[in-house]
């Protein structure tokens, strides 16, 4: 039951991430606070609030984006773990977690949370907009929208798939083979290969930063003396905050910030194993939502 402060929520479509949700497919993903199963995954969802007390601020019919929930009653099995607990039909979620969002958002609204992730590598300590970013899936593409939208210079983007150096938004998309320069001052990696440092660190002017911005499974190790001589800046970023889901948000609705060609599947939630399976298999499958409509 809902409880004061709390609404509900009817999802409508939720994303897959290929990040953590496949490492939990696979039994890789490393200790993480709230791990155990059962567990719902997701932390991607859009949908339609139909039930907020006044003081919410919410009203039913709302639009909103849920980054997940923790409100799954108990099996025989144990505890049902939100870790993040969007991929469900129905939710409740403190009315605070939920984002009011455009009504016209449909599938497209349960990208916020990887646009606001995106978001949130650009606005690090030192606000060094990319010139080159390692990376065309979905977060890579969303890296380099904003820094357009930030009015940055179209940075390059370094892709190793043919088939995902489509789509690109005012900036050159290159086999990373190809090019020549020696001399980025900032990097971000979106590809989370943690055997890439080394490369990058060779790829920087003096000075220069790297930005690992995926999420990395596997110990991140580089030699030190090439670091060293470039005098290399090594900046983590993690998950978006309140204020980069405000920013996104503004940008969106503002039109500065496109989310068109990011999801190339949509499936019915009913169709989740297959759903997840080209989701993880598929190299053509940049990014998989689930539509939650039709199911009962």
């Amino acid at each position: 039951m809902p409880a004061p402060g709390d609404i509900v929520v009817e999802i409508t479509h939720s994303g897959i991430s290929t990040g953590t949700e496949k490492l939990f497919y696979t039994g890789q993903m490393p200790p993480f606070p709230g791990m155990g199963y059962p567990l719902v995954p997701g932390y991607e969802a859009a949908g339609e609030v139909v039930e907020a007390a006044p003081d919410t601020g919410f009203k039913p019919g709302d639009r909103v984006f849920v980054p997940g929930s923790n409100c799954f009653a108990p099996t025989e099995a144990g505890p049902i773990r939100g870790l993040f607990g969007a991929a469900t039909k129905r939710l409740i979620t403190p009315a605070h977690r939920a984002v009011r969002i455009d009504p016209a958002l449909e599938a497209e609204g349960a990208l916020l949370a990887l646009a606001a992730t995106a978001r949130h590598a650009l606005a690090g300590l030192n606000n060094v907009l990319p010139d080159l970013i390692v990376g065309h899936g979905t977060l890579g593409r969303l890296l380099a929208r904003l820094t357009i939208a930030a009015g940055g210079e179209p940075p390059v983007v370094w892709e190793t798939k043919p088939e995902r150096r489509k789509h690109a938004q005012g900036y050159e998309v290159i086999d990373p083979a190809t090019d020549p320069r020696r001399d980025y001052q900032s990097i971000y990696d979106a590809s989370g290969d943690p055997k890439l440092i080394d490369t990058l660190v060779m790829r920087l002017a003096k000075g220069g930063e790297i930005v690992l911005a995926g999420f990395y499974t596997e110990p991140v190790a580089f030699t030190f003396v090439p670091a060293f001589m470039k005098e290399a800046r090594i900046r983590i970023a993690a998950e978006w905050q309140p204020e980069d889901m405000v920013a996104t948000r503004a940008l969106i609705e503002s039109g500065a910030l496109s989310l068109a060609n990011l999801i190339t599947h949509t499936r019915p939630a009913s169709e989740a194993p297959e759903a997840y399976a080209t989701a993880f298999n598929d190299p053509d499958c940049l990014k998989m939502i689930l539509d939650w409509r039709a199911t009962a």
